[in-house]
C-alpha cells in the first residue's frame, strides 16, 4: 500500500485539489468556503446535514489552547488584566478563520475511507 502524506488544505483522499474554494479574510468579513465535492475523485466533503458540528469541538480546543499559549507569553511582559484580556481577544477574532477552516480539514480527515 502506497504510504501518502497529510497536506494542509488538500482532499484527504487523492491530495491534489484544495478543500475551500475561499480560505477568508476577517479583515473584509469574507468567510470561508467549502466545496461541496472533490472535482479530482468525487470525494464528497459534507456528508450529511450537521456533519461539521464535531469540527465545533476541534475549533473549541485549538482557541483553548492558543489561548493558553498566548497567556502565558503575555504574562511574562505584564500582569495588568486590562492589557491581557483585550489582547487576547483581538488575538481570538484575528484567529477565528484559521480555527474555522483547521478544525473543518482535520474533521474530514478524521472520517475518510
Amino acid at each position: 500500500m502506497k504510504e501518502r502524506k497529510f497536506k494542509y488544505g488538500k482532499c484527504p483522499i487523492c491530495y491534489k485539489e484544495k478543500i475551500f474554494l475561499f480560505n477568508g479574510n476577517i479583515f473584509l468579513l469574507k468567510p470561508p468556503i467549502i466545496k461541496h465535492n472533490c472535482s479530482a475523485c468525487s470525494y464528497v466533503y459534507e456528508k450529511e446535514s450537521g456533519y461539521f458540528i464535531g469540527a465545533l469541538y476541534i475549533s473549541y480546543g485549538l482557541t483553548v489552547l492558543e489561548l493558553i499559549i498566548l497567556y502565558v507569553i503575555i504574562q511574562f511582559f505584564t500582569e495588568n488584566v486590562w492589557v491581557i484580556f483585550p489582547f487576547m481577544f483581538s488575538f481570538l477574532v484575528l484567529l477565528s478563520f484559521f480555527n474555522f477552516r483547521t478544525s473543518r480539514i482535520i474533521w474530514i480527515s478524521i472520517f475518510n475511507k
